[in-house]
C-alpha cells in the first residue's frame, strides 16, 4: 500500500479512465478508423502509468524537505520506504516505459513516435530536480505532461490511421481530443498554482522561488483568480462549438463541470488560509474527474444524433 501511494495511484487512475473513455467511449463510438488493437492500446495505457509512476516517485525524492515541513504526516520515502528502494522504483519505472514505448511506436509504423516517451521521462525528472522552484515554469510544464498523457491516446491512435479519405474525420476526432487536454492543462494549472499558495512556509525555508515567494501570497492568489476564469470560458465555448444540439451533455457541463469551476473560482477569491487552499484543490480534482466523465456521453450523443 505505501508503495500504491508513493506512486500516487488516485492520480494514476485519473490517467486510465481517460484513455480508456477516449477509445472506447469516444473513438469506438463513432466507429472511425484506429490504429492500435486491445493488445496496443494496453500497452499504450501500461508504458503511460510506468512513466507517470516515475515521475511521482522522484518528484517525491526531491521533495523529501518540503514535504517534511507542509504535509510531515503524508511523507513515505525515509520512513515507509527506503530512499534507496524509492531510486529502484523510478528507474525500473522509467526503463520498462521506455522499452514498451520503443516498441509501441515500431507497432504502429511510426518509429520518430518513441522519442515522445523519451522526453516525457526527462522532463519529469527536469521538472523535480529543477523547474518545480520556478516561478511558473514548473507549473506549466506538469501541466502540458497531464495535458500529453491525454493527447498521447490521439496521436498513437488517430494520426497513423490518416488516409486522404478520411482525414478531415480523424482530425475532427483529434481536433476534441486535444479540447480535452487543454481543459486539463488548465485545471492542472490552477491546482497547481493553489497548491503553491497553500505549500508557501514549506517552499520559502526550502529556498525554492514559486510565484507567492516571489510576488507574495495575496497577489498570487489575484493570479490564480484571474487564469481560473479562463477553463469557465473555454468549456463554454466547446459546449457551442460540439454540445450546441445536445441538451443532455449540455445539463451535465452546467451542472458538474461550469458549475463547479464558477464555485471554485469564487473560493479562490476569498481563500485566506491553508484549509481554504486544501479544499479549492479538492474541488479542482473533482472537476477533473467529471469533465474526464463526459466522455461517457458521447456514445448517446451518436445514438441521438
Amino acid at each position: 500500500m505505501h508503495i500504491l501511494n508513493l506512486i500516487r495511484w488516485k492520480n494514476l487512475l485519473l490517467i486510465v479512465i481517460a484513455q480508456l473513455l477516449i477509445k472506447y467511449a469516444l473513438f469506438e463510438s463513432f466507429d472511425i478508423i484506429t490504429t492500435l488493437n486491445a493488445l496496443g492500446f494496453s500497452l499504450l495505457v501500461i508504458t503511460t502509468l510506468c512513466i507517470a509512476a516515475a515521475g511521482n516517485i522522484i518528484n517525491d525524492i526531491y521533495d523529501l524537505e518540503t514535504d517534511g515541513i507542509n504535509k510531515p504526516n503524508q511523507v513515505i520515502i525515509g520512513r515507509q520506504i527506503s530512499e534507496n528502494l524509492a531510486y529502484n522504483l523510478f528507474f525500473t519505472l522509467n526503463i520498462v516505459g521506455i522499452i514498451l514505448g520503443f516498441y509501441l511506436a515500431h507497432s504502429v509504423g511510426e518509429s520518430s513516435f518513441f522519442a515522445i516517451f523519451v522526453i516525457i521521462s526527462l522532463a519529469l525528472y527536469v521538472y523535480a530536480s529543477y523547474l518545480k522552484g520556478t516561478v511558473l515554469f514548473g507549473n506549466i510544464l506538469i501541466s502540458l505532461l497531464v495535458a500529453m498523457s491525454i493527447t498521447i491516446v490521439g496521436i498513437f491512435d488517430l494520426l497513423p490511421a490518416i488516409i486522404p479519405q478520411n482525414r478531415a474525420t480523424q482530425l475532427t476526432f483529434f481536433d476534441i481530443v486535444f479540447d480535452y487536454a487543454i481543459f486539463a492543462f488548465l485545471i492542472t494549472l490552477i491546482r497547481e498554482m493553489v497548491k503553491d499558495i497553500q505549500d508557501v512556509d514549506g517552499d520559502y525555508k526550502a529556498g525554492m522561488n514559486t510565484l507567492p515567494i516571489v510576488l507574495g501570497r495575496e497577489r498570487a492568489n489575484k493570479i490564480a483568480f484571474l487564469v481560473s476564469m479562463i477553463p469557465i470560458g473555454a468549456v463554454i465555448y466547446f459546449m457551442v462549438t460540439y454540445l450546441y444540439t445536445q441538451p443532455v451533455a449540455i445539463g451535465y457541463f452546467l451542472l458538474f463541470v461550469i458549475g463547479p469551476l464558477i464555485y471554485a473560482t469564487i473560493k479562490i477569491f476569498g481563500a485566506s488560509n491553508n484549509f481554504h487552499y486544501k479544499h479549492i484543490s479538492l474541488v479542482y480534482k473533482l472537476i477533473m474527474l467529471f469533465g474526464i466523465l463526459s466522455l461517457l456521453l458521447y456514445p448517446f450523443i451518436i445514438k441521438t444524433a
